[in-house]
């Protein structure tokens, strides 16, 4: 019996990229950046790619490209910051996915950031934060999967999450008559 976690050579690259992101385009995702480094030097990215992992030691998964310019930083201070978007943010999504043109520390203009326990910039105003130390990356293809334990948090009552779905932002509706 084959291993579970063995690919078939004459299956491996059945699916271009293209199709995949096509098909992956179905999946809606709450819209985060990901913020790593200190004042000093900075980055970060934005990411759908966030998931709970763990309640009992809380902790999250977080992908990321390895060519990504906050793979450096996030790799060498092994610590970084999950910022969940409300839906009025999305201005600071398209600034960290590098659709304005800014790199690096010129992302964090226009938004008021803070400084966490861990070092690393967190958005006063997003959804939800996640201040994580790095436990472990696992290299796969061209991503690392990041799992992050969480040290601190906070949450933002009343406003809703920015969502990213079929190539654009999304917002939930009220559901409220």
């Amino acid at each position: 019996m084959k291993p579970t976690n063995a690919i078939d050579a004459d299956t491996r690259h059945l699916i271009d990229g293209a199709q995949f992101k096509m098909a992956m385009r179905h999946l809606a995702g709450a819209v985060s950046v990901i913020t790593v480094g200190s004042w000093e030097e900075r980055s970060g990215f934005t990411a759908t790619s966030v998931s709970s992992l763990s309640a009992d030691v809380p902790s999250v998964i977080v992908c990321v490209n390895r060519t990504s310019s906050s793979w450096p930083i996030l790799e060498r201070r092994q610590r970084f910051c999950v910022n969940v978007l409300a839906q009025d943010q999305q201005h600071i999504a398209q600034s960290f996915a590098g659709q304005n043109g800014r790199q690096g520390v010129a992302r964090y203009a226009d938004a008021d950031w803070h400084e966490l326990s861990t070092g690393t910039p967190a958005l006063k105003d997003a959804l939800t934060v996640l201040d994580c130390v790095l436990e472990r990356a696992v290299h796969h293809h061209s991503h690392a999967i990041l799992i992050g334990h969480v040290c601190a948090m906070t949450v933002r009552s009343g406003a809703r999450p920015l969502l990213y779905w079929q190539g654009g932002y999304q917002h939930l509706k009220s559901t409220e008559a």
